[in-house]
């Protein structure tokens, strides 16, 4: 199964965007899986993929559906759909049983929602959301699924992620320069349905970390707040949130090419959260 996702890597990828799989000879104690955020590629956790690898895992981090063409104006990510993550999040998760006797599934921003829907649903070992995707920060709760669903009904339109770099801003990171409207409302419904779910029942994930940024500039973090209090009230002596302070505002904390030294900063305490029995963090 793993030669088939990284089959999937058409020769319309970059070859610096494409699936990344560091996998010892064997079956390994843990498998992990590194979800990327929207827009971006596995490169983003190529740093932490080898860390964890050089710990003994198996380690792979997937390109997520439609990302990583070599074309980085590409408007592939117009068609990314809910049922396609959910999919994609059951595939990652078949291969990952097969490399390690447990597994640790951890991601960021749109890969740290699909963590979190995978520890919400699945029997993993570890789900280790970062900065999760479960709302827009300057958009109150209440109005977001209105505005999703608002989003749907009119025609996608692309955006820059950076008004002022606009398309050159993919020479400082992997990935596109721009979002997708219709890829931005299709994840929220992924959100929302995950809230929904974390209310009504237990995650089945055996342990959870939730990382944020006190600092958080783009995903809501009274969102993730109220995810957290939903899993903490079901499994209080399982899920623990770890707040980042003395960042600067920012939210892509993961990436290695960007600026201010952020992910080297942040490195430390994800590597931490995804691998605590090695890194001396909490159990």
């Amino acid at each position: 199964m793993l030669d088939r996702l990284v089959g999937r890597d058409h020769p319309g990828v970059a070859q610096d965007s494409r699936t990344i799989a560091y996998v010892h000879p064997g079956r390994r104690e843990r498998a992990i899986v590194l979800l990327h955020g929207m827009s971006a590629t596995p490169a983003q956790f190529e740093r932490l993929a080898r860390a964890l690898f050089d710990r003994g895992h198996n380690v792979i981090v997937p390109r997520l559906p439609h990302h990583g063409h070599a074309n980085r104006l590409s408007t592939a990510l117009e068609r990314l759909r809910s049922e396609e993550l959910y999919d994609a999040a059951e595939r990652y998760l078949e291969i990952a049983a097969e490399l390690g006797e447990s597994v640790t599934v951890a991601g960021f921003s749109l890969g740290g929602l699909l963590a979190a829907c995978i520890g919400q649903r699945y029997a993993i070992d570890r789900c280790v959301p970062i900065a999760p995707f479960l709302g827009v920060s300057w958009i109150p709760n209440l109005l977001m699924a209105p505005v999703a669903e608002r989003l749907l009904r009119v025609p996608n339109r692309f955006h820059w992620w950076n008004p002022i770099l606009r398309e050159r801003q993919f020479l400082a990171t992997n990935g596109y320069p721009r979002y997708a409207t219709h890829a931005i409302a299709y994840s929220y419904r992924v959100a929302r349905s995950l809230l929904d779910e974390s209310r009504a029942s237990a995650p089945r994930a055996q342990r959870i970390a939730i990382v944020t940024n006190s600092a958080e500039i783009a995903v809501n973090n009274y969102a993730i707040r109220r995810l957290y209090k939903n899993w903490r009230s079901a499994r209080p002596q399982r899920v623990e949130l770890i707040m980042l302070t003395g960042f600067p505002l920012s939210h892509d904390i993961v990436s290695p090419l960007r600026g201010r030294r952020l992910a080297e900063r942040a490195h430390p305490y994800l590597l931490a959260a995804i691998d605590p029995a090695t890194a001396g963090a909490f159990v």
